[in-house]
């Protein structure tokens, strides 16, 4: 989700399923984005470092050869999946309508065999009753590891806080009510990308409801919590000496 302070969501009469869910199952008061504009904390956030990259510049200009989430999961026997709303093709590397492609870092890794994997597994988002994601959660087929993406106006880019509010809470019923969540082995982590201090929801079948952590966290935090549920071998730039949030929720 995008550009918006905790507090004028959680708690915001604009947003309340999302503040629903903040009080249903948990959240971090404190979390810090690690760059600014979107994109490098997008990058930040799905390798450990964000690369020098102070703006939005296309995969194109940012051609990035480092290890990254993606890659990881891929070289564990795993298996990783992009879902990206309103995104043309696979892939796509160039901005279209209201798919932006610097809210897709999977688009902009092209060491070793990132690029193929993304032509296969960066796919559209698809609605929340068809499409990839709603068949995935469904059939509890879902990857190892999955990223999702609204569009530029349902991420409350370029729309009202209470559109993206309406559209997570949608989409939460659904992978709430699947048969990949009701499983009991899938943590979901709504955040946003900036600015400082963020809203963002931890969701999983072992955390306590109402659940708050306050001291300091960001995107990094997140990439090493990533990587310990996941029993990655090793925790990528910064996530290396960042706090895990599995202790805090009960992960």
């Amino acid at each position: 989700m995008e550009n918006h302070p905790y507090d004028k969501v959680i708690g915001s009469r604009d947003a309340p399923a999302t503040s629903a869910l903040a009080e249903r199952c948990a959240t971090a008061t404190d979390y810090r984005t690690v760059g600014r504009p979107s994109l490098p904390n997008y990058i930040g956030a799905t390798s450990g470092d964000t690369h020098g990259i102070t703006d939005d510049g296309s995969p194109s200009v940012h051609r990035i050869t480092s290890d990254n989430l993606f890659r990881q999961v891929r070289a564990s026997g795993g298996s990783e999946r992009s879902y990206e709303e309103d995104m043309p093709a696979p892939c796509a590397l160039s901005s279209a309508g209201r798919y932006a492609v610097k809210h897709n870092p999977a688009a902009y890794y092209r060491g070793a065999t990132d690029r193929q994997a993304c032509r296969r597994d960066d796919v559209p988002l698809g609605t929340s009753t068809s499409g990839p994601f709603a068949t995935g959660l469904e059939s509890g087929h879902l990857p190892v590891f999955t990223f999702v993406t609204p569009n530029l106006c349902n991420d409350t880019h370029d729309c009202a806080v209470a559109d993206g509010d309406a559209w997570l809470g949608r989409w939460m019923k659904v992978i709430l009510n699947s048969p990949t969540y009701r499983d009991g082995r899938t943590a979901v982590f709504v955040v946003w990308d900036e600015p400082t201090p963020m809203p963002d929801l931890v969701i999983s079948p072992t955390t306590p409801a109402g659940a708050r952590f306050d001291a300091p966290v960001d995107h990094y935090a997140l990439l090493r919590t990533t990587e310990e549920l996941l029993g990655l071998p090793r925790h990528l730039g910064a996530a290396a000496t960042s706090p895990s949030l599995r202790r805090p929720f009960r992960l």
